[in-house]
């Protein structure tokens, strides 16, 4: 399978990462907006080409694996690329996928494309656990909880706000909250009451404090829902305690079977890198876009649409074998 990465920030590196760690996907091209002589890739005989140029690859890539931020980039750019290639993305903004969805699926439907959207981690992972889980306790309350981590999506939305150098945002579970789940309580959580949302930012030199903090802080979808604190830092501080990209999280479902007997269904992550881990998981996706695009299927789908063998490089033979 050859694959492009069509942006190179630390989800591209991951990507790239991820190829290496594959062996039956090629990198055959790294696509930036930036300067192609600016950016120097791990990849020595890959060529790291103009997005202005992508157009001239549309018959030597199978997937394009998109790696743009969920805030501004993806939003277009997946609609765009998929009247081009089959192609995979990360888009987490929750309350927007339905919205993402309808229009990545006309657009792949319109040029015969597959187009895989919100691959990660959550969504992604934590969509199929919750999924499974729904599935098996129908009578039951569902509970996901994020961090204490990166999160890549927010920092990235924070970054985009004028006067914003750099930025990190870390996603901080309640204790008391997940101890609650936990005992099988079936506490009614709201948004507030399960995370705090932490926020370190180095702003440009003249930048307006307080504004910066209000966007921040009343941006919907990401941070208005939460209570949030917003610490300015100076750089130095930020690259030697804020360089890190951990993070991880619980899905978790209580439910009863009957009167008598409740249960307790748990799925959680813990990541040294955010980025090299969902890297991972939209490049398996990226192998079921393909398959299923010559099967020839066609449109949008997320994780919920496809079957898990397809993530695969193993035979299905040797699945059932060792796995089942």
């Amino acid at each position: 399978m050859k694959v492009g990465i069509l942006g190179y920030g630390n989800l591209g590196r991951g990507v790239e990462l991820a190829v290496k760690g594959n062996a039956d996907v090629e990198l055959v091209a790294v696509f930036t907006r930036r300067n192609p002589d600016s950016v120097k890739i791990l990849s020595k005989d890959v060529p790291v080409v103009s997005v202005e140029d992508v157009a001239s690859w549309r018959e030597k890539i199978d997937v394009m694996i998109l790696c743009g931020g969920s805030a501004t980039d993806l939003p277009a750019q997946t609609p765009k690329f998929a009247e081009i290639f089959n192609v995979v993305d990360s888009f987490d903004t929750h309350a927007k996928i339905p919205e993402h969805f309808a229009k990545v699926d006309a657009a792949a439907k319109n040029s015969n494309h597959v187009a895989v959207i919100s691959v990660g981690w959550d969504p992604g992972l934590f969509s199929l656990a919750r999924a499974y889980s729904n599935a098996i306790l129908p009578n039951g309350t569902d509970y996901t909880f994020w961090g204490r981590g990166v999160s890549q999506g927010h920092s990235d939305a924070i970054r985009r706000i004028a006067g914003v150098k750099n930025a990190k945002q870390y996603t901080v579970p309640i204790d008391a909250a997940l101890d609650a789940v936990r005992s099988g309580a079936n506490p009614n959580l709201t948004t507030r009451e399960k995370h705090l949302r932490e926020c370190y930012v180095v702003l440009e030199e003249g930048a307006d404090a307080a504004e910066v903090e209000r966007q921040i802080k009343t941006m919907p979808n990401y941070f208005a829902d939460y209570d949030t604190t917003v610490n300015f830092i100076s750089e130095d501080e930020f690259k030697k305690n804020h360089s890190g990209l951990a993070h991880g999280g619980f899905v978790i479902r209580t439910g009863k079977t009957s009167e008598e007997h409740k249960h307790v269904i748990e799925f959680n992550l813990k990541l040294d890198s955010n980025p090299e881990f969902t890297a991972n998981i939209l490049v398996a996706y990226a192998r079921a876009a393909y398959r299923l695009s010559q099967e020839g299927k066609r449109g949008c789908m997320t994780v919920l649409d496809i079957p898990p063998a397809y993530l695969s490089a193993i035979d299905g033979a040797t699945l059932r074998k060792n796995l089942v």
